[in-house]
């Protein structure tokens, strides 16, 4: 009994050890709401620059929940203030069938600025969606219409993510 017992503890022990080292060697880490290196920020003016409307709107939302999601709260009164400029959305074609477009790829590019207390600016240039967000189409306008705007939300949390994370994480 007390060979199985040892068998198991060395067993358990291994795979506590295993599942660390799988954890550390795949970028993964965890990381205090202490180390953060900021606990509050302002998200400014999101400036839509593409004929595509409320954009700016999906993108100002999806900010907020990135952040909120990494324990930083929004206040209008931070001292580090986020502010953006839309300047590239476009629904590209993927695949067609009979002559028609029937998936797009929804591509997208944003410049941010960074400005701190000290009224300092960063900016950080070209951040796009790091997949490829599809959406399909039909014949169905209504169904195009939703598709689309699944699309744009989808594009901008993929944008947020990635803003978040440069910011958040060196």
């Amino acid at each position: 009994m007390k060979k199985s017992t040892t068998k198991r503890l060395c067993c358990f022990s291994l795979t506590i050890f295993i599942s660390l080292i799988f954890l550390n060697s795949c970028g993964y880490s965890i990381h205090r709401y202490s180390e953060l290196p900021f606990k509050e920020i302002k998200i400014g003016l999101i400036e839509n620059k593409t004929l595509e409307p409320k954009l700016q709107d999906k993108l100002h939302k999806a900010l907020t929940e990135e952040f909120l999601k990494h324990g930083i709260m929004i206040e209008p009164d931070a001292d580090l203030k986020l502010s953006g400029i839309i300047h590239k959305f476009s629904l590209d074609g993927l695949s067609e069938k009979n002559g028609v477009v029937i998936e797009y790829k929804a591509i997208i590019n944003v410049d941010f600025m960074l400005t701190d207390e000290k009224d300092e600016t960063r900016f950080i240039k070209n951040i796009s969606s790091p997949f490829i967000v599809s959406m399909t189409g039909s014949n169905d306008f209504g169904s195009l219409i939703a598709n689309k705007d699944l699309a744009e939300t989808k594009a901008m949390k993929d944008v947020a993510m990635e803003i978040v994370g440069a910011l958040i994480y060196k």
